[in-house]
């Protein structure tokens, strides 16, 4: 079903901010009693490599937690549960988008640690819109009580973001975080996935937590950035090998031995997990115009 159709059958809903075609999420689609976070960055980043390492981080500090994958090629809790899980979208599409006949078992797989791990899926390109998929998985989870008794929800959503349908999860989320690396194009998406946040603040609770420095030695660039608009960076995680043979390995770092190194990453990813539990200040940095971006970082 369409937004504008949305809109003729629903009463009361508004179009979500200036300029979009979206209704403003139903109120009874509210996670209630978990604190959920959106994890955002330039395609390639790292975004799922880190949500779900940040997932197996809550879990170790003894958090309930349920991660949604909100892309197509629905790898994102690969490493959690060493496979490609099925989607929710082609679950519903094998009974005929009948969600009354689904179990929770049919769309929820336990991962690493007790991570439960669900697979969003997307529209075939082209076609659809990804908002309508993140909230009909919102809604069966819902439906199935399976929110009920998580403490924690990490939305995982694919790259750069320019429309408003895969920006829908920031509609259920308190806190924004930003995967980036110490380059211009990460440092560029970030600023406009800034501006999404932005626009979606106006009409709901999300607010920026900070960014991520991930596969970076340095993190010079981003924190020049964020001085400018008034970010923080809330980790840094190095560009280790490891880190990239956990993902051929269908593991978390978590499950990737005791060497030196990936202790110290794992160490930081217990860290930022421990911040973001304990709140962060809902952040409003201003962004930056193209042309300025370039000035700041793209010359010497």
């Amino acid at each position: 079903m369409s937004p504008l159709d949305q809109r003729k059958e629903v009463p009361n809903l508004k179009e979500d901010g200036e300029g979009s075609v979206q209704v403003k999420m139903d109120p009874n689609m509210k996670i209630e009693g978990a604190k959920v976070f959106a994890v955002y960055g330039k395609g390639g980043i790292g975004k799922s490599t880190t949500s779900s390492n940040l997932s197996a981080a809550f879990s170790k500090l003894g958090k309930n937690v349920l991660q949604i994958g909100c892309d197509p090629k629905h790898d994102s809790t690969f490493t959690l549960t060493g496979r490609l899980v099925p989607t929710v979208i082609d679950i519903l599409k094998e009974v005929d988008f009948h969600a009354e006949e689904l179990r929770p078992e049919d769309f929820v797989y336990e991962g690493y640690n007790g991570v439960k791990c669900v697979e969003a899926g997307g529209p075939p390109a082209g076609t659809g819109c990804g908002g309508y998929v993140v909230g009909q998985t919102v809604k069966l989870l819902k439906q199935n009580h399976m929110l009920d008794n998580t403490d924690v929800v990490i939305f995982d959503v694919l790259g750069d973001v320019v429309c408003g349908g895969f920006a829908a999860p920031l509609q259920h989320a308190d806190r924004a975080l930003i995967v980036t690396a110490n380059d211009f194009d990460s440092i560029y998406a970030m600023n406009r996935i800034i501006a999404a946040v932005h626009a979606k603040s106006k009409n709901y609770n999300v607010r920026l937590a900070g960014c991520v420095a991930n596969r970076s030695k340095d993190t010079d660039e981003i924190d020049k950035y964020c001085k400018e608009v008034g970010f923080n960076r809330v980790a840094h995680l190095p560009d280790l090998d490891a880190i990239r043979r956990s993902r051929l390995k269908k593991k978390t770092l978590f499950e990737m031995g005791d060497d030196e190194d990936i202790l110290a990453v794992q160490k930081e990813y217990i860290r930022l997990a421990d911040l973001l539990w304990n709140g962060t200040e809902g952040l409003a940095p201003s962004t930056m115009e193209d042309r300025d971006i370039f000035e700041l970082l793209g010359f010497d």
